[in-house]
């Protein structure tokens, strides 16, 4: 039978054969003899998540307007395709070409969480491409990285060729440039890393060499041949002159956000303490109202979607938001297209810009106090009050809203049982709230409450700090669960220890964690951010196996004088700064967020006019 005889019998017995066909509107088809590199795009998820995410839109977008480059899409295949794949010897293939990855110069790969780990080397496996750099001398098959985890790609560093820190419009074009000349120069791989390597914000893993110390931490991270020290992270200065994919590809079945989304700022002027996306994503720069108006009209004109939402860290903290939702409801109000604000903050919250943007369609509200008490809530600088939030609710059921989501964590660095019992305070507070406030008492309230376990991030004032045991978490749980027993109209919901204790060990791994992933992948493990293919086990059993301890990477709290894996990784804010962070955390001092005054984290260094301006 003909591979695409295969894939035609394959298709019919899947689920949602929409994921693996591509033909959408607006995707990208060149013709191949006028190409000089061509890019597979992995995302290590499905179809639904990676077409959901404005990075891909953007880098797709963005290298496909490159003179002799076409870059394609590939997804990460769900259970039901899998083994009959293996079966029928059909490789991973991208959506545009229908191509196995073996046809591709470059496999450039987005990781923006660490349990996507294992799907990375299962799409490699699946497409044909050797899982480690070593096992790849020739200039082909070149495979790179980007995406969050960029800050700690340590855990994966043996597996890819190049990683790119920070944002990625400027730097994969350059990094593509290099690679066309390259391959028209017939250089080998060894000459195009080093020469990559000289490009800011380059990560090339091979050119550093990590000595350890006895008791398994790390001694020294030493560059060779011409690499830097250490690599500095890349962003996009002008922001509101950069691009934005207003003809994105538009699927042609249901993703998990089927709607326009219209980033308005990068970066966060809070400091939550917790927060890695708020510490690696400084400094903030905007785009000006009347560009996010163009390209939102552009781009909702361009795809047909119903819904356009406008995202950022927390996009109350958009200067011009009044502005900027009067003018996109003027063109959406008439159409009947939606207007949604997620990332509201409770101290910032207001009614008059929510009745705006939900007169086509009104949505339930999400808080996240993160945590119970005042005393926690200024440890980890979340600078939300008690008052606050009660006052945004009061605000909102006085406006008929009747869902209010919550969300916190447990675990916190100092969190004490009166910590997890406030939480369950604060709900009943939220409840008598509506009761005094609402407007409309006959539809009832719904309140939930949910909860995750703290996870150590690095690149945060909480690297440091240990995690607690799945144990600890669970019987915090349990309290929690008892307090709001009897609450009315809460609902309690809590996030799996399991799958955060993995998380914490990966998100703070070395490169020798490179063996624990290959070990867990080869015993199934693959869209593990997924339940139904999550199991612990797998990862208990790999760690010893490999002769590593997940508690050494996950519970252990760190001396901080102890040399980080991510050391040589600069992410723009200062490890003085994190340190002092550390300190006014454990003293319950809070600091203002960026408007208020400049904390000196070091980010505005990134800015031409060294000045950030929040």
């Amino acid at each position: 039978m003909e591979m695409n005889e295969k894939m035609d019998a394959l298709l019919r017995q899947v689920q949602r054969p929409a994921r693996y066909v591509g033909g959408e509107y607006n995707q990208i088809v060149k013709d191949k003899t006028e190409v000089d590199v061509r890019v597979a795009f992995c995302f290590p998820d499905t179809y639904e998540i990676g077409m959901s995410n404005l990075g891909l839109k953007i880098l797709y977008g963005i290298m496909n307007a490159m003179p002799g480059v076409w870059c394609e899409r590939v997804f990460a295949p769900w259970g039901d395709i899998t083994d009959a794949m293996r079966r029928e010897g059909i490789p991973l293939w991208a959506l545009e070409s229908g191509d196995p990855l073996s046809d591709f110069d470059v496999i450039a790969v987005s990781i923006g969480y660490e349990m996507a780990y294992t799907t990375v080397l299962d799409m490699l496996d699946r497409g044909g491409i050797p899982l480690r750099a070593a096992d790849r001398p020739e200039l082909r098959h070149l495979v790179m990285a980007g995406g969050g985890c960029m800050c700690n790609i340590e855990p994966m560093a043996e597996f890819f060729d190049l990683c790119f820190l920070g944002e990625g419009e400027d730097v994969d074009r350059e990094v593509l440039e290099l690679y066309q000349k390259a391959k028209a120069e017939g250089w080998d791989k060894p000459r195009f890393l080093r020469q990559a390597a000289q490009i800011p914000g380059v990560y090339i893993p091979s050119l550093y060499d990590i000595a350890y110390n006895a008791d398994g931490t790390i001694a020294a991270i030493t560059a060779r041949d011409g690499a830097p020290e250490k690599v500095r992270k890349r962003i996009v200065e002008d922001f509101d002159g950069c691009y934005y994919p207003t003809r994105p590809v538009v699927p042609s079945t249901e993703i998990v956000h089927d709607r326009v989304s219209l980033e308005v700022f990068r970066g966060c002027i809070r400091g939550c303490r917790f927060c890695q996306a708020g510490h690696t994503n400084r400094p903030v720069r905007s785009r000006r109202p009347e560009t996010l108006l163009r390209l939102g009209k552009e781009t909702l004109e361009n795809t047909g979607y119903q819904e356009l939402n406008l995202s950022s860290l927390s996009t109350s903290d958009y200067r011009d938001l009044g502005v900027l939702c009067d003018g996109l409801l003027d063109y959406c109000r008439p159409r009947g297209i939606s207007l949604s604000l997620p990332s509201l903050r409770a101290d910032n919250f207001s009614m008059d810009i929510m009745q705006r943007v939900q007169q086509v369609r009104k949505s339930g509200l999400t808080f996240a106090p993160e945590a119970g008490t005042q005393r926690l809530r200024d440890v980890i600088n979340k600078n939300v009050t008690e008052e606050d939030l009660l006052n945004s609710c009061r605000i909102a059921f006085e406006g008929g809203w009747n869902n209010v989501k919550l969300y916190f964590m447990l675990g916190l660095p100092t969190e004490t049982d009166e910590d997890v019992l406030g939480i369950a305070e604060l709900a009943k507070k939220v409840f008598w709230t509506w009761k005094q406030h609402a407007v409309n008492k006959s539809r009832g309230v719904r309140i939930t409450v949910s909860t995750s376990e703290f996870i150590p991030k690095p690149h945060t004032p909480f690297q440091w700090e240990g995690q607690i045991s799945r144990a600890e978490y669970m019987r915090r749980v349990g309290l929690l669960t008892d307090a709001l027993a009897k609450a009315k109209s809460v609902t309690y919901n809590w996030h799996d220890a399991e799958m955060s204790l993995v998380e914490a060990a990966l998100a703070r791994g070395d490169r020798r964690m490179g063996a624990v992933i290959e070990r867990v992948w080869r015993a199934g493990g693959r869209l593990e951010s997924w339940s139904e293919y999550f199991d612990l086990d797998r990862w208990l059993e790999a760690f010893p196996a490999c002769g590593l301890d997940m508690d050494f990477y996950a519970t252990r709290e760190r001396p901080v004088e102890e040399l980080q894996p991510w050391e040589h990784m600069d992410c723009a804010v200062s490890r003085k700064h994190l340190e002092r962070e550390r300190r006014r955390a454990y003293e319950g001092v809070t600091t203002p967020d960026c408007r208020a005054g400049c904390a000196g984290c070091g980010a505005a260094s990134l800015l031409k006019e060294g000045v950030c301006r929040g």
